[in-house]
């Protein structure tokens, strides 16, 4: 499948590539990210081209969707998406992150909008799920300002900082 940009509004939401590596280095080593994404740890240049290329790869095979948040000047904001894509359910989960210098002006609220038109629009999701940390009160915003409804804890289901956290389980469905 090919990616597909779309209109945030302020912001527009296309695809990573290669130009956006340092910026993208930059924003993934922030300590905030560092700590709630560890798996997004990218250690040079060569692994920001890696982690762009797998981006891509993912569209093509249909596996993950996701977007590059930009601002109005063309600069990286944030990463936002869809993953955990099961079409015979017609179900996905989405996923956001924040540049720090963009944190608290709505970008994550703002792109998650725009990924959800496209999941239920386009995609054709019936039910969308968000997951965070319990302390993240930031994702919890999101969560409330996209419409999501939480459904549930689970328990210990994230180590961060060494120690297990309980995840927010949030759902949206079309119907909503």
């Amino acid at each position: 499948m090919e990616p597909v940009p779309l209109d945030a509004g302020a912001f527009t939401l296309d695809q990573l590539t290669v130009a956006d590596g340092p910026a993208l280095l930059a924003a993934l080593a922030d300590g905030e990210i560092r700590r709630r994404l560890p798996g997004y740890a990218l250690a040079d240049a060569d692994a920001a081209r890696a982690f762009i290329g797998f981006r891509a790869w993912q569209w093509a095979t249909g596996e993950r969707f996701s977007w590059a948040v930009r601002d109005a000047g063309g600069a990286l904001a944030g990463e936002v998406g869809l993953r955990d894509v099961n079409p015979r359910d017609r179900a996905v989960s989405v996923f956001c992150w924040t540049a720090a210098a963009h944190r608290g002006r709505g970008v994550a609220a703002t792109a998650l909008t725009a990924a959800l038109r496209y999941a239920f629009d386009v995609a054709g999701a019936h039910r969308v799920g968000y997951r965070h940390a319990a302390g993240n009160h930031g994702s919890r915003r999101v969560a409330e300002k996209c419409g999501f409804t939480l459904e549930g804890t689970s328990r210990g289901a994230e180590l961060v900082d060494g120690r297990h956290h309980d995840l927010l389980q949030w759902y949206r469905l079309a119907t909503d």
